[in-house]
C-alpha cells in the first residue's frame, strides 16, 4: 500500500510517501510544498492545490493522512492553517482516496510513544524507521509520521477484521 502523509500549512506543508507491506515500512519520496507569502490568500492556496495535485498523480497512493489542526495563540494563524488543510483533504479526497486524520499528539505517540514529543525527536525517529531516507525539512519529517501513524492503524484495523 502506498501512503502519503501531510503536514499542512500555509507557508510550508510538508509530504512524505512511504510503503507499507504488513508491518514493513518504506521510503518513496518527501519534500515541501512553499507558498509565495507576498501573494494572496487564493493564489496561496491554489499554487499549494496544483503542488499536491502533481504529488498524488507521480505517487498514486492507495490511501493518505493529515495532520489536524492545533489552535494557535493567534486565531488568524489557526484560520491560514486550517484553510490549508482544507486544501490538502479536498485535494487528496478528490483523487478518491480515503483520507485518515489524526492528532498531532497521537502522531507523535505513534511514531515517538510519546504523545509530548519535540519536533526533534520526531526527525530523529523518522529517520530511524526509514532508514537512508533523506529528509526535506520538519515539515517533511512531521508528513512522514503521519504516513506512518496511518499505515499503523490501518493494519490494526485490517487485523480486527
Amino acid at each position: 500500500m502506498i501512503i502519503l502523509g501531510l503536514d499542512p500549512g500555509l507557508g510550508t506543508t510538508g509530504w512524505g510517501v512511504i510503503t507499507s507491506v504488513g508491518n514493513r515500512l518504506s521510503h518513496v519520496a518527501n519534500g515541501q510544498v512553499k507558498t509565495d507569502s507576498a501573494a494572496p490568500l487564493g493564489e496561496r492556496l491554489v499554487a499549494l492545490d496544483a503542488a499536491l495535485t502533481d504529488i498524488l498523480l507521480e505517487h498514486r497512493p492507495d490511501g493518505a493522512a493529515v495532520e489536524e489542526v492545533f489552535v494557535n495563540v493567534n486565531p488568524q494563524s489557526t484560520l491560514k492553517l486550517g484553510q490549508a488543510r482544507g486544501v490538502c483533504l479536498l485535494a487528496a479526497a478528490r483523487s478518491g482516496i480515503v483520507v485518515g486524520e489524526y492528532s498531532p499528539s497521537l502522531v507523535k505517540k505513534a511514531v515517538v510513544g510519546v504523545g509530548k514529543a519535540e519536533k526533534a525527536q520526531v526527525h530523529a525517529m523518522i529517520s530511524r524507521l526509514l532508514p537512508g531516507a533523506k529528509i526535506a525539512g520538519a515539515d517533511a519529517a512531521d508528513a512522514l509520521a503521519v504516513a506512518i501513524t496511518h499505515a499503523h492503524h490501518m493494519a490494526s484495523a485490517h487485523r480486527l477484521r
